[in-house]
C-alpha cells in the first residue's frame, strides 16, 4: 500500500523534484499549488487561503491517511527593512508562513489518529544566518525553523516529527528569477553574477533541486524516525564558513 504525502508549491522547483522522486518511490502525491502540474495528484490551492487549505487537506484525509507533509510553497523577496512596504511584508508572511500554519494545522489530525507522521518545512540558510538585502525573506524562514522546532516538541507523543530542511543557493526558477531582478536593476551581467554566486560556495557550485529531495525523502523515511526538531542544513557548506 502506497504512503500518502502532501506537498505544497510541488510544481515547479525544488517542489517539482520532491513531487518526482516521492512518487518514483511509490507515494501517493498530493500536490496543492496554483501552477497545474502532471506530477502527481494536482490539487488548485492558494495555500494563503487557510479555509481552502483546510477543505482541501480535510477531503484527503476522509479517503486517506496522511503519512508526510512537505509545506514547500514559498516566494522570494529581496528588500532592506526600509525598503519593505507592509504589503511587502504581508505577502510573504501570508505565503510563507501562514501557508505553512494552514497546511500543518490541517494534517495533524490524520497524523494524531494514525499515532505517525512527517512534517517537513522548507526553511533556508537564513533560517540560521542573515543575508544582505533579505529582511522579510529572512524573518519569514526563521519562522518555519521555529514552527519545526515547536511542532515537533508539541507533537512527539504522537510520534510525529517535524523537521526543517534548510538549502543554501539552490538553482531553480526562483533562484534565476532573482538574478534576473538583481542584474535588472543593477546592469550586472548574468553570466558574471552566477559565477560569482557559484564562487561563494566552498564546493564551488550551486545546489541541484534533486539534491535537496533526496534529504526531504530520507527526512520523510522510517530511516530518520529519530530525528525531529531539527534543521537540516544542505548549503554546500556555506553556513560552515
Amino acid at each position: 500500500m502506497k504512503k500518502v504525502c502532501v506537498i505544497t508549491g510541488g510544481s515547479s522547483g525544488i517542489g517539482l523534484s520532491i513531487v518526482k522522486l516521492f512518487v518514483k518511490n511509490n507515494y501517493r502525491v498530493f500536490n496543492l499549488d496554483l501552477v497545474a502540474s502532471a506530477e502527481g495528484d494536482f490539487r488548485h490551492c492558494d495555500v494563503t487561503n487557510v479555509s481552502q487549505v483546510t477543505a482541501i487537506i480535510n477531503d484527503i484525509a476522509k479517503q486517506h491517511t496522511i503519512d508526510v507533509l512537505i509545506s514547500n510553497a514559498g516566494i522570494h523577496f529581496s528588500a532592506t527593512i526600509e525598503n519593505t512596504r507592509e504589503e511587502d511584508l504581508n505577502k510573504v508572511f501570508n505565503i510563507n508562513v501562514k501557508g505553512a500554519y494552514a497546511a500543518i494545522k490541517a494534517v495533524l489530525p490524520s497524523m494524531k489518529a494514525n499515532h505517525n507522521g512527517a512534517i517537513l518545512l522548507m526553511a533556508s540558510d537564513q533560517a540560521l544566518i542573515a543575508k544582505h538585502n533579505s529582511f522579510a525573506y529572512n524573518l519569514s524562514k526563521s519562522a518555519l525553523a521555529s514552527i519545526a522546532k515547536t511542532t515537533a516538541l508539541d507533537y512527539a507523543a504522537y510520534n510525529i516529527r517535524a523537521n526543517a530542511v534548510c538549502p543554501g543557493t539552490i538553482e531553480t526558477p526562483l533562484y534565476h528569477k532573482a538574478i534576473d531582478n538583481y542584474c535588472q536593476k543593477s546592469g550586472a551581467d548574468k553570466n558574471e553574477v552566477h559565477k560569482d554566486e557559484e564562487k561563494l560556495q566552498p564546493l564551488q557550485r550551486l545546489g541541484q533541486p534533486e539534491e535537496v529531495a533526496e534529504l526531504v525523502l530520507f527526512l520523510a523515511s522510517d530511516k530518520a524516525r529519530f530525528i525531529t526538531g531539527s534543521l537540516q542544513v544542505i548549503d554546500g557548506g556555506y553556513t560552515a564558513q
